[in-house]
């Protein structure tokens, strides 16, 4: 294969007027940590309410959140990505829904990703704490409502923050898959890092060094967010839990 290596590319500047190449690749990496993060807090929080709502005793409440599950988990993410964008403004009002077309890019692209990768990831988190729950031993709330309890203050004070902990590996690995899928975002304009890289090898024809350079932001970002993870599990570790299917109550 008969292609010219430039590695000095990255120190040139860029016809977008964003200043070199790696300033155009620094700030999609930017957009790709602000779309991330904003989706995650979204995701966390729907994701911890509708989690709790499949375990509780209320069985109409437990349905719609399995419906919920089973909407967003089932359809994929570019699909998704596709209708927030493009189908939920036309059926909302006619005039909210021509503001919505009328914001000022990239916010006009922003939003709809953080909706979409919250939506999507926050009936995977559902998942996770779900199972967190029902992996504590019965007895914790068992003793939680003999001493008074309300139902919520169970969830508040007994479950959910040691739930947390039990589900904190799976839920690095899904703070960590948001990162990833918020490449899809390029698909309705906006310029992440992966949409950086593909106009970069566009503008200069130096593919193979945009994709390198994403693929390290990628992994340097991965490694920071493992290794600040691993140090939490090790701060909040659960002592003496057991596991599943163990009650401890006698």
């Amino acid at each position: 294969m008969n292609y010219n290596w430039n590695w000095k590319i990255f120190w040139e500047l860029s016809p977008d007027g964003q200043g070199t190449y790696l300033d155009t690749m620094l700030s999609g990496l930017q957009w790709t940590l602000a779309t991330a993060l904003a989706a995650w807090v979204l995701a966390f929080i729907l994701g911890s309410i509708v989690g709790v709502l499949r375990t509780t005793p209320i069985k109409w409440a437990a349905r719609l959140a399995g419906a919920y599950v089973e909407l967003f988990r089932n359809i994929p993410l570019l699909v998704q990505l596709f209708l927030w964008y493009f189908v939920m403004p036309e059926l909302l009002p006619e005039s909210l829904g021509n503001a919505i077309k009328q914001i000022a890019p990239p916010w006009g692209a922003y939003w709809p990703a953080v909706l979409c990768l919250g939506f999507f990831t926050s009936a995977r988190v559902a998942e996770q704490v779900r199972a967190g729950i029902q992996s504590l031993p019965r007895g914790q709330r068992m003793a939680a409502t003999a001493l008074g309890l309300r139902e919520t203050q169970v969830y508040r004070y007994v479950l959910l923050p040691i739930a947390y902990r039990v589900v904190l590996p799976p839920l690095t690995s899904e703070f960590m898959n948001i990162i990833k899928n918020s490449s899809v975002a390029m698909t309705i304009g906006l310029l992440e890092l992966t949409g950086r890289a593909r106009s970069m090898q566009e503008f200069s024809f130096q593919v193979f060094e945009a994709f390198a350079a994403a693929t390290v932001l990628y992994l340097i970002v991965s490694l920071v967010v493992v290794t600040f993870m691993r140090w939490v599990e090790r701060r909040v570790a659960v002592p003496g839990f057991i596991g599943p299917g163990r009650d401890t109550a006698h």
